[in-house]
C-alpha cells in the first residue's frame, strides 16, 4: 500500500468511527496528560516558533498558522523521546494523542504571543522609532520605549485574563452549540491521525521532510547572508510597469519564509496581495508622486506622513478598517443570530449551563454517535470550577487595574476597568465568531479600543500612547479567549482533558510572556533601523497601529492634500468588495480579492508578494501532478521553508550583535544598468 491510499484510508477511518480505533487504549487522567517531557519539548519548540512569528510580525506581519507544524514536530520529538525510553528500559508512561495535544497547545500558546503582545504593532508602535516618522504626538507622554522589564511585567498583567474570561462558556461552546472551530478540527485530526499505525508512519514521512527543507532553507538563510553586503544587494528586481517612483520596484529576494507561507495561505490571499501591489506601486503612487508639490511638499522626506508616506500609511489604514467594520458586523450579527437560533431551540431549562454545574443530563436530547458520546462524556468529567474563573478573573483586573498605569501613565485605572467589564462580552463574541467562521477579529477588536480610549484620553494627554496601550490590553483577553476555545475543541476530539488543555495553555502562556520579550529584544538590539521602511524589518503594523492612534486622537486635518478623500473612497470600497463577495456567493467569490489582504502591500511594498506567488505556484503545479502527495505533503514542505529559514535570524542576530558584517554583495542587474555600472567603474 502506499503513502497516498495510506492517507485516504486514514482519512476513511477517521470519518467513520476515530474513537472506535482507540477504544483498547486507556485515556490517562487530566494529570498524566501534563508530563515534563511534553513541557520541555514545548519549551524548545516555542522558542523556535517564536523566532518564526516575530520575524514574520516585523516584516509582512501575515501569520500563517502553525499549528500543523507545532503538532508535528511535537508528535516527532515526543516519539523519539519515547523511543529512547523504551530502549532503556526506563519508559513509564507511553505517548498518547492527548500528550501530543498538550505539546500543540503549549507551543502554539508561547508563540502566539509574539503576535497577540503586539511587539510587531501596538508596543513597537509606542517606540521612539516609530514616533519620529510624524511630526503628530510625537512627544514624550506619548512615546515609550521597549525595555525588558516593563514588557515582561505588561504581559504577566494582562495576558491570562482571556483563559479566564471564556473558561466558564466551554460547555456552551463545544457541547450545546457544537462549534465546528476547522482550525481546532483540522488539529485534531491530524493528531488523531499520527497515532495510528498507518498514520504514524505517514506522519515520521513528513516529519523527514520537513527536516530536508529545513536543512535547506538555514543553509539557504546563510548563503543569503553571505552574499548581501550592504543595502540592494542579493534581490532580482523587476521594473514595475515602467513607471518610475520612489522605491518603486517589484523584485524576488528568494526568501523561503515567503515562499513557505505562500504554499499555507490560501491562493486567494497571494493573488490579493498582488492585486494591491500592482494597484498601489504599480499605478496610485507613481500617478501621486507626479502631484509633488502641489498636493504635498516636495521638500519632505520620503518616510513623513505628510507626504507620500502619508497616503501609503492611511489609505491602507482605511481599506484595513474597512474591512474590518465590515466583518465585525457581519460576525457579531452570524453571533447574535445563531445565539437565538440555539436559545429558541433549546429543550431544556431557561439558564445557561456552564461551569461546574453542566453535567451531561444537560445535553440536548439527541442522537449522539459513538464518538461524540464518548467525547462529551469525558470532557464534561473534569469540570473547572466556575467560582475559581470568576474569581481569578476579578483578582487579576483589579492587579491590572492598580498596575498598568504605573507601567502606562496616561492609561487611567478607570479606562481599564471600563475596558474590563466590556471584554468578556466581546470575548465570547470573538470565540463565538470564530467557531463559526474560524475568521478572528483580534485586530479590530484593538483598534476599537484605540479610538475609544485613545478620544477618551485627548491628545494633550497622552493619548495616542493610552490608546496604543489600550489596544493591547482587549487584544490579549480576545485572543486568548478565541485560543483556548480552539484548544478545547481539539481536546474534545482527542480525548485530552480540559483541564489540562487549560494548564498547558497557561503554562504556554507564561512561557510566551518571557521568551517573546527576550526575542524580541535580540532584534531591536540587533537591527538598529528596525521599524524603518526598506530596512530588514519595516514593522509595517507598528507604523500603522501608530497612524490608527493619531487618527484618533488628532483628527484628520494633518493628512496631506485628497488624502482623507481616497481614504472615503477605499473604506467604502473595502467594504463593498466584502458584501459582493457575500452576495455572489462562494463559487464566484474565490475569483474577488479580499481588501485585507490587498492593503497590506500598500505601505509595506511589492517585493513579498511575488515570493509569496511562487509559493503558491510551486503548490499549484504539484497538486497539479499529484494533488494526494501535494496534499500530504505540502505544508510539510512549507513548514520547513519557514521553519529553516526563522530559525536562521538566531545566529543572523548574534552576528549582528557582534558586528560582524557580510563580506560579500551579489546584485542582479539589468543589461542596461550594468553596462551604466561597468561605465562608471571604468571611468
Amino acid at each position: 500500500m502506499d503513502d497516498n491510499s495510506s492517507s485516504s484510508e486514514i482519512v476513511g477511518k477517521e470519518e467513520e468511527s476515530v474513537e472506535k480505533i482507540f477504544e483498547s487504549k486507556e485515556v490517562p487522567p487530566w494529570q498524566k496528560q501534563l508530563t515534563l517531557r511534553a513541557f520541555l519539548v514545548s519549551f524548545v519548540l516555542s522558542i523556535l516558533f517564536t523566532f518564526i512569528v516575530m520575524k514574520l510580525n516585523l516584516t509582512t506581519g501575515i501569520i500563517p498558522s502553525l499549528n500543523v507544524s507545532a503538532g508535528l514536530l511535537g508528535f516527532f520529538f515526543l516519539k523519539i523521546w519515547s523511543k529512547f525510553m523504551e530502549k532503556s528500559g526506563i519508559l513509564r508512561q507511553p505517548f498518547t494523542r492527548q500528550e501530543n495535544t498538550v505539546v500543540q497547545t503549549c507551543v502554539v500558546a508561547s508563540s502566539g504571543i509574539a503576535f497577540s503582545e503586539g511587539f510587531g504593532s501596538y508596543i513597537f508602535g509606542m517606540s521612539e522609532a516609530i514616533a519620529k516618522t510624524s511630526t503628530e504626538a510625537n512627544d514624550a507622554q506619548n512615546i515609550k520605549n521597549p525595555a525588558l522589564t516593563w514588557m515582561i511585567g505588561f504581559l504577566f498583567v494582562v495576558s491570562f485574563l482571556g483563559l479566564l474570561s471564556v473558561v466558564p462558556l466551554r460547555k456552551i461552546m463545544i457541547i450545546d452549540f457544537r462549534l465546528m472551530y476547522p482550525s481546532g478540527t483540522a488539529t485534531a485530526h491530524l493528531i488523531n491521525s499520527f497515532h495510528t499505525p498507518q498514520g504514524a508512519k505517514l506522519a515520521k514521512k513528513k516529519v523527514r521532510t520537513l527536516g530536508k527543507f529545513f536543512s535547506f532553507s538555514f543553509l539557504w538563510g546563510f548563503f543569503q547572508w553571505f552574499f548581501t553586503a550592504g543595502d540592494g544587494c542579493g534581490f532580482v528586481e523587476f521594473p514595475t510597469f515602467g513607471l518610475k517612483a520612489y522605491q518603486n520596484k517589484f523584485f524576488f529576494d528568494f526568501s523561503a519564509t515567503y515562499v513557505g507561507v505562500g504554499m499555507i495561505c490560501p491562493y486567494l490571499i497571494n493573488v490579493s496581495l498582488l492585486v494591491g501591489a500592482i494597484l498601489s506601486w504599480g499605478i496610485m503612487w507613481p500617478l501621486i508622486e507626479k502631484r509633488k508639490g502641489d498636493w504635498y511638499s516636495a521638500t519632505l522626506s520620503p518616510s513623513s506622513l505628510h507626504g507620500i508616506q502619508g497616503y501609503r500609511v492611511f489609505i491602507a489604514i482605511a481599506m484595513i478598517l474597512g474591512d474590518g467594520l465590515y466583518n465585525f458586523i457581519k460576525v457579531l450579527g452570524s453571533t447574535l443570530l445563531g445565539l437565538y437560533q440555539q436559545f429558541r431551540n433549546r429543550n431544556t431549562g431557561s439558564g445557561l449551563p456552564i461551569g461546574s454545574s453542566s453535567s451531561p443530563s444537560n445535553t440536548p436530547t439527541v442522537s449522539l454517535s459513538y464518538d461524540d458520546e464518548r467525547r462529551t462524556r469525558l470532557f464534561l468529567k473534569d469540570k473547572i470550577p466556575t467560582w475559581v474563573a470568576i474569581s481569578g478573573y476579578t483578582v487579576l483586573a483589579i492587579i491590572s487595574a492598580a498596575t498598568l498605569p504605573h507601567i502606562f501613565h496616561p492609561l487611567k485605572w478607570y479606562y481599564i476597568v471600563v475596558m474590563y467589564i466590556f471584554a468578556p462580552i466581546l470575548a465570547f463574541c470573538n470565540a463565538y465568531g470564530c467557531g463559526l467562521t474560524d475568521w478572528s477579529l483580534v485586530s479590530t477588536y484593538g483598534k476599537l479600543a484605540i479610538f475609544i480610549i485613545g478620544a477618551w484620553a485627548g491628545s494633550s494627554h497622552g493619548g495616542v500612547l493610552a490608546g496604543l496601550a489600550a489596544c493591547g490590553v482587549m487584544m490579549n483577553i480576545v485572543s486568548t479567549a478565541s485560543d483556548l476555545s480552539q484548544d478545547f475543541k481539539t481536546g474534545y476530539m482527542t480525548l485530552a482533558s480540559p483541564r489540562s488543555m487549560f494548564v498547558s495553555q497557561v503554562i504556554g502562556t507564561a512561557i510566551g510572556c518571557v521568551v517573546s520579550p527576550c526575542v524580541f529584544w535580540i532584534f531591536y538590539k540587533a537591527f538598529p533601523d528596525l521599524g524603518t521602511i526598506g530596512s530588514q524589518y519595516p514593522a509595517p503594523n507598528a507604523t500603522i497601529f501608530r497612524g490608527i492612534a493619531i487618527m484618533g486622537v488628532e483628527g484628520f486635518s494633518s493628512l496631506p492634500k485628497h488624502c482623507l478623500t481616497l481614504c472615503y473612497v477605499f473604506f467604502i470600497a473595502a467594504a463593498a468588495i466584502n458584501g459582493l463577495r457575500d452576495i455572489v456567493g462562494p463559487k464566484w467569490a474565490k475569483f474577488i480579492p479580499i481588501p485585507m489582504a490587498m492593503a497590506i502591500p500598500f505601505y509595506l511594498g511589492a517585493y513579498f508578494t511575488i515570493d509569496m506567488c511562487v509559493g503558491s505556484l510551486i503548490l499549484f503545479v504539484w497538486e497539479t501532478l499529484d494533488k494526494a502527495k501535494a496534499d500530504a505533503f505540502g505544508p510539510a514542505v512549507a513548514s520547513g521553508l519557514i521553519c529553516g529559514d526563522g530559525i536562521w535570524t538566531l545566529p543572523s542576530s548574534i552576528l549582528a550583535l557582534a558586528g560582524i558584517k557580510p563580506p560579500i554583495c551579489m546584485k542582479f542587474l539589468s543589461r542596461k544598468t550594468n553596462a551604466r555600472v561597468d561605465t562608471f567603474l571604468g571611468s
